[in-house]
């Protein structure tokens, strides 16, 4: 595995016009760059710990969690604890703060919504 930083991404909504760029899947493929701006948050996510990572954090009593209330739902060590809450932060998909000696992490709920935009059926329209 390449030791290699991940590409810091434009997370801002591109559109065109009034109109969200995030056509779902299932109506239109996506185009190079999209699915190149894409493919990095797959990744981080395609892996067991980051995406429970996520999850904890998701689910933690106020919309976030102190890297000290993560630490004991792994066996692991804290630096790759650490390796795993800064790829998800490279990404985007989270955000944090230092408070004293303690790291408090939270999502990026715009991020979510990006992915959830290309994965999401397309609603049906009225006529």
């Amino acid at each position: 595995m390449s030791k290699q930083g991940l590409p810091v991404l434009d997370l801002s909504p591109v559109t065109s016009g009034d109109a969200e760029c995030c056509v779902p899947l299932a109506c239109e493929p996506l185009d190079a760059e999209e699915a190149a701006g894409l493919a990095p948050l797959f990744k981080a996510l395609g892996d067991p710990v980051r995406l429970r990572l996520l999850s904890l954090i998701a689910c933690h009593e106020g919309g976030e969690a102190c890297v000290c209330d993560l630490t004991g739902a792994f066996d692991l060590s804290g630096p790759t604890i650490s390796h795993h809450l800064k790829v998800l932060k490279q990404t985007g998909l989270i955000d944090s703060e230092r408070r004293g000696t303690w790291v408090y992490y939270w999502l990026q709920p715009q991020v979510l919504e990006r992915l959830s935009a290309v994965l999401g059926p397309r609603l049906a329209t009225a006529s």
